[in-house]
Order: structure tokens, then C-alpha cells, then sequence
């Protein structure tokens, strides 16, 4: 499906949205991607949004330093295809 990257102009637009609630195009142009959580506790009650987003940890690491945020507080995950092909 090559339209894809049409689907994202800058992936930092997708800071604050929900991995699970991105539409079909906008999940596989950032396939492979790297996202920072802020990480679930009782006492924060994070809810599962997009911190930060690149193709490494270091490089959400620094995005999340920008933004006054403590990496440490946050999980990383690289995505995923929406499915998978049977």
C-alpha cells in the first residue's frame, strides 16, 4: 500500500495519540518506528499515548529530553504491522 507516508508529513504530529487508534495508512507508515510510553502506574494512571516516536531509543530519548520529560518514566516499543498477513 504505498500511500502510506502520504498518510504522516511529520511523525512528530502523532505525539499524544494512541498507537491503537491510528488509522490503517497513518499504523503502517510508521511501521517499524520506535514510540515512548509513559509507563502505567496506580499512582499516574498513564493512559497508553505516544510520548515520542523515531527510529531509535536514543532518538526518543532526546525528544523526550526537549520536552522536559524523564525518560525513565517511560517504556519503549518499536510498532508493529496493524496485522498479520496469513
Amino acid at each position: 500500500m504505498g500511500s502510506g507516508m502520504a498518510a504522516v508529513s511529520n511523525f512528530k504530529d502523532l505525539i499524544g495519540r494512541a498507537p491503537d487508534r491510528l488509522d490503517l495508512a497513518t499504523r503502517e507508515a510508521v511501521v517499524g518506528k520506535v514510540v515512548a510510553m509513559q509507563i502505567y502506574t496506580p499512582k499516574n494512571l498513564a493512559l497508553q499515548r505516544i510520548e515520542a516516536i523515531g527510529d531509535s531509543v536514543p532518538e526518543c530519548v532526546a525528544q523526550l529530553k526537549e520536552r522536559g520529560l524523564d525518560p525513565f518514566e517511560h517504556e519503549f516499543s518499536r510498532l508493529n504491522p496493524p496485522f498479520l498477513a496469513r
